[in-house]
């Protein structure tokens, strides 16, 4: 990297980090705020929404390079405006849904999905879809979302400067609002939440990058770079099916909730825990991702099976020992 270039990703943090705090102040002023209730892993009033900074990011990228991928673009402004004012006003189910589909058909439309057979349009919009929310739902304690973030988009970093499946710089800028993001969020007391602004505007970014690289290598094996999100979220879906709850309600029910509220685990730690463990998952997949079709496979099922086994045991234990153990 030249100097030229450390500069100017030093400009556009530094940019980042001034529209953060003109955020905050943005934000005092009309009362976008969250307050703890019984489902939250919060005890304090804290400001709502800072995660729209990952957003700006992207949009710099975009002015600098010339306006690339201009649906992509489109379809992350209309899923970051309308995610916000979810977080302002709370909108309905359908309104979010009918946003969430027309984003994921511009996307798919500058991965140019709309020239393969019509199913994979219909798998694109089940896993986008579906990832997000999941991204959503996992956003539950200071510094999990910021730090998976890094993880993942760390990785696709990595398999890029072989690859080049997308511009390097779309990711980087990214990761540059993360790390301003990240600064305010990753604190015992945290001044800021990503709020559905900040989840969903990440995991769009993600996942289009995440989506160019499978489509451009034809290995399915990279979405094994959602691996710990994925275990947790189908797992504690699953669980709530099985004792006929209302998966859309929110629920402190995932395992990083109950380790950072019943088992009293350090709540930095556990999401710290959860970047690195992707990590290492991670480059196990890049490792493996050159290797045949069949001894791939075989990994993919492996890894799924002993990460799930792990997750569920451990999750019991905390749920016996903690949660049951409270009640009694």
């Amino acid at each position: 990297m030249s100097i030229i270039d450390m500069i100017a990703y030093f400009a556009v943090f530094l940019t980042l980090f001034i529209i953060e705090l003109f955020y905050f102040k943005v934000a005092k002023k009309f009362n976008i705020i969250d307050k703890p209730n019984l489902r939250s892993s919060h005890t304090n009033v804290t400001l709502r929404g800072g995660g729209i900074i990952f957003y700006f990011g992207a949009v710099i990228y975009f002015f600098f390079s010339g306006f690339q991928y201009p649906w992509f673009y489109l379809g992350l402004t209309s899923m970051t405006i309308v995610s916000f004012l979810d977080d302002v006003f709370t909108l309905s189910n359908k309104i979010r849904l009918l946003f969430h589909f027309g984003s994921v058909l511009l996307m798919a439309y500058q991965l140019d999905v709309f020239e393969m057979p019509w199913y994979f349009l219909l798998i694109t919009f089940i896993v986008v879809v579906g990832v997000i929310n999941a991204y959503n739902f996992m956003d539950g304690i200071n510094g999990i979302t910021a730090c998976y973030s890094l993880a993942v988009g760390g990785l696709l970093m990595v398999v890029n400067r072989q690859i080049n499946f997308v511009e390097q710089d779309l990711l980087a800028y990214s990761m540059l609002g993360l790390l301003v993001f990240t600064f305010f969020n990753f604190r015992t007391k945290a001044k800021c939440f990503a709020g559905d602004v900040g989840s969903v505007a990440i995991a769009y970014i993600l996942l289009f990058a995440l989506g160019a690289l499978i489509i451009k290598t034809g290995n399915m094996i990279y979405f094994l770079f959602l691996t710990v999100y994925g275990v947790d979220t189908v797992w504690t879906i699953l669980r709530r099916i099985y004792r006929r709850e209302n998966i859309f309600e929110a629920h402190r029910s995932h395992l990083y909730q109950y380790l950072g509220n019943e088992a009293g685990v350090n709540k930095l730690v556990v999401s710290f825990a959860y970047g690195v463990l992707q990590l290492i998952i991670g480059w196990l997949v890049i490792n493996m991702a050159d290797t045949d079709t069949q001894s791939q496979l075989l990994f993919s099922i492996s890894l799924l099976s002993i990460t799930s086994i792990a997750y569920l045991f451990f999750k019991q234990r905390v749920i016996k020992e903690y949660v049951n153990g409270s009640i009694r």
